[in-house]
């Protein structure tokens, strides 16, 4: 049996992009709760509790407060810099109800193509998954020590925890080891660097 963190939640009577900013300033973050067809619910929870139940991989919590019920954290909502919460998602679920989510793959390790003069390109970023809240992973690493030159993995090639199924196309090229491109400048390039164009030069010449 899982041990649940606990969140305490408060309800939040008003909503809008204003009252939202004063919330977090407040170092509370805006919060919504659904799931199981009940009612949608409006909720605030201190942005401290957010942070460290992501900080241990804690995404199946155990609401009080406002609400009494287990949840899951569904999305978090950050900043353009990735350093401050915004909003959160919960879903109602129980322990052994299926969730589907995004998590992001991370490459680990050194390819043996780069030896060989190549580049690792990784064309995905994040994947969807399905999985029970208690198995649910922070990531998925994807390990390309063996990534040999001009070779690729693809999604059927990955290794997933039990319990974890990745809804994608296995046949989805997630990261390669490939010929590093190289840039060949045209002559209107090197015109370009050779006379940089000057703001203002037409209407010069036109007083003239």
């Amino acid at each position: 049996m899982v041990e649940l963190l606990t969140l305490n939640v408060e309800s939040r009577e008003t909503v809008g992009k204003r009252r939202n900013r004063r919330l977090r300033e407040s170092g509370k973050t805006p919060a919504v709760l659904y799931g199981h067809k009940q009612d949608v619910l409006n909720l605030q929870v201190a942005t401290d509790a957010v942070e460290a139940a992501l900080r241990h991989g804690s995404r199946f919590v155990q609401l009080r407060g406002a609400v009494s019920e287990r949840a899951f954290i569904k999305e978090v909502q950050w900043n353009v810099w990735g350093d401050v919460i915004l909003h959160v998602d919960f879903t109602r679920v129980s322990e052994h109800e299926h969730v589907q989510l995004s998590v992001p793959l991370v490459l680990r390790g050194e390819a043996l193509g780069v030896k060989d003069g190549g580049v690792v390109k990784q064309h995905l970023h994040m994947v969807e998954i399905e999985t029970e809240p208690t198995s649910a992973p922070e990531n998925l690493p994807v390990n390309i020590n063996d990534l040999a030159f001009n070779q690729a993995i693809r999604i059927a090639d990955l290794s997933v925890p039990e319990g974890v199924k990745i809804l994608a196309d296995p046949d989805t090229v997630v990261v390669e080891c490939v010929e590093q491109q190289e840039v060949v400048e045209t002559e209107e390039d090197e015109a370009g660097e050779n006379e940089p164009e000057v703001i203002g030069r037409k209407k010069e010449e036109d007083a003239e």
